[in-house]
């Protein structure tokens, strides 16, 4: 897009280095509005923050900016904020934006093209967790309330069974039946949270592929982006939602289940990668909870995409009648896969971490 007078105003706001020369729409993400702004002295990105999804601005820059800073302090490449002319950490008004510097000579994948490139991505998110190991974790804010918190995720889903707003109940009932009987699983994350055999560390919550900035040339990771959800939660929220997304071998939305598995051998890659980061600060109970992790990260967003189907597709964006239901199925199919597949799992995390 063409500079505008809007943004002009917006980026005057802020101390910039140079007059800003153009933006365009930026990256692939959902959430925020993201541009890339042009200056004669560098480039920057400006992101206006979703109020709807995130309640608390105040909240969630402090976060943004704590994580950073320590981050920075401690020697690890990430995302910087550009302050107001004020000193603010973003601007405020009946819209809010921040400024970020750019990270030049990275790219970002969707999907890794090969195994080597998604253990590169799993050392990433562990050394996240290391370098932020000592951060204390209980001085952020949570800018999604129980984002993870599964037995409320399952209170959720039987209000909206219950309700069974747009009668899709009995479109469903495999999945119905899948997320019932599996009940007596969904508290061992948060029971151990909440005695103190887990510790509550600063985790990211969205560890997709697409968060890692690579080197451009050497396919290295640079940077841990798109901090909006880093909150206190435990390793297994971080590591778990990897193992869901990227040792899948098929799209999250893909219908033909006969193509959605559970890879071992893309399970495997990752591990090696956190585990060789996070060695030094794991804990005993999360090592042996790391298969549940992924299980559980798996089932609880099947859950949500079958309460989101059941209340008539409210909160994710769908192309069809059935995406929702397509969605819960895959998280399932591999759900259940994972559940069989416990045992090789924990050898090959014994075996890593010898």
């Amino acid at each position: 897009m063409d500079f505008t007078t809007e943004f002009k105003d917006i980026l005057s706001k802020f101390k910039l280095p140079a007059e800003p020369v153009s933006t365009e729409p930026f990256g692939a993400g959902h959430i925020n509005r993201t541009f890339l702004v042009t200056t004669k002295k560098g480039r920057f990105i400006l992101q206006k923050i979703n109020t709807e999804v995130f309640r608390d601005p105040d909240g969630l820059m402090k976060n943004y900016a704590a994580v950073t800073d320590y981050l920075a302090a401690h020697g690890a490449e990430t995302v910087r904020l550009v302050p107001t002319k004020t000193g603010e950490t973003y601007l405020k008004g009946e819209s809010c934006y921040r400024l970020l510097h750019f990270i030049e000579n990275t790219v970002t994948y969707q999907i890794a093209e090969d195994a080597e490139t998604f253990r590169k991505v799993g050392f990433a998110f562990g050394d996240f967790q290391n370098r932020l190991a000592d951060f204390p974790a209980d001085t952020l804010t949570e800018t999604i309330p129980h984002f993870h918190d599964t037995p409320k995720r399952f209170r959720d889903f039987l209000d909206a069974l219950g309700k069974d707003t747009v009668q899709r109940a009995a479109t469903c009932r495999k999945e119905i039946d899948f997320v019932l009987s599996h009940k007596n699983t969904y508290s061992t994350i948060a029971d151990a949270l909440a005695d103190g055999s887990l510790p509550v560390r600063v985790t990211h919550n969205d560890t997709k592929l697409n968060n890692i900035l690579l080197d451009e040339k050497t396919k290295d990771p640079r940077a841990v982006i798109d901090l909006d959800t880093v909150m206190p939660g435990t390793m297994l929220y971080d590591f778990g939602d990897s193992i869901r997304f990227g040792a899948s071998t098929a799209a999250e939305d893909e219908q033909d289940l006969s193509r959605v598995h559970f890879d071992l051998s893309l399970f495997a890659a990752y591990a090696k990668g956190f585990l060789s980061a996070v060695k030094k600060t794991i804990t005993p109970k999360e090592a042996e909870l790391l298969p549940v992790g992924a299980y559980m990260m798996t089932v609880e967003c099947g859950m949500r995409f079958l309460t989101d189907y059941l209340s008539g597709d409210t909160y994710f964006a769908t192309k069809y009648p059935e995406h929702n239901l397509i969605r819960a199925r895959t998280q399932f199919a591999l759900a259940e896969e994972m559940e069989r597949s416990f045992e090789l799992m924990s050898r090959q995390i014994t075996e890593i971490l010898k």
